[in-house]
This record gives C-alpha cells, structure tokens and sequence, in this order.
C-alpha cells in the first residue's frame, strides 16, 4: 500500500507565500518510478491539475490556468519527497491541495493511481 501525506498548508495574505511537502512511503514502492503532481480543490469544482514532476525531476509542468508562473514543483528522490513552492498566493489559490502519482504519465496527461489526503491552503485579501 502507498501512502501520500502532505503537509505545509495554512493561511497566508494575498502576496505571502507557503510550501507544501508530500512524502511517500509503502511496502515495494520505489519513488522514482512515479512521476508526481499537486492537484488542487474547491467546494463545488472539479479537482484540477496544478503542476507535475518528472520521474527525475528533469521535466517540470505547470498549469497556466492555476499556476500562472507562480509555483515551482520540485522532487527529491532520496528523501521521497515532492514539493510546491507558492509565491504570490491570491485568494483564488484558496483550494485544497493533493498529492498524487503516475506510474506511466507526467505533464498535462498526469492520471495518478494514488493521492494524498490533502492540506488546506487558505489565502485571504
């Protein structure tokens, strides 16, 4: 079983910044054969994609429509770790935010067989 826990939500004015950490961990899991992203979500909308990692961190991809060049997504293979950066926050980045892995997909084709719980992130103006 894999297992996704995120963590670093919170609240922050409009322009602060935060950084969401998901670490993941399971019996026959090897991290680095999954390329990972963060989703995000809203009470009353579809979770979206917000950006996603490479199996190696080579390839990043960031959604213009949520990110707007404001997020980075990073990884580290030894810790089993992936990470967003949020800078600039505005108070539609308000959302729950995900954890998620693709064993065969990375970029815009992100269709992850697990996820994390989520972590709050709240953004006020």
């Amino acid at each position: 079983q894999v297992q996704l826990v995120e963590s670093g939500g919170g609240s922050v004015q409009a322009g602060g910044s935060l950084r969401l950490s998901c670490v993941a961990s399971g019996r026959n899991f090897t991290f680095r054969d999954y390329a990972m992203g963060w989703f995000r979500q809203t009470p009353g909308k579809e979770r979206e994609l917000v950006a996603t990692v490479s199996w190696t961190g080579g390839f990043t991809y960031y959604s213009a429509g949520v990110a707007k060049g404001r997020f980075t997504i990073s990884r580290d293979n030894s810790e089993n770790t992936v990470t967003l950066k949020m800078n600039s926050l505005q108070p539609e980045d308000t959302a729950v935010y995900y954890c998620a892995a693709d064993r065969l997909r990375t970029g815009n084709r992100l269709s992850p067989q697990y996820w994390g719980q989520g972590t709050q992130v709240t953004v006020t103006s």
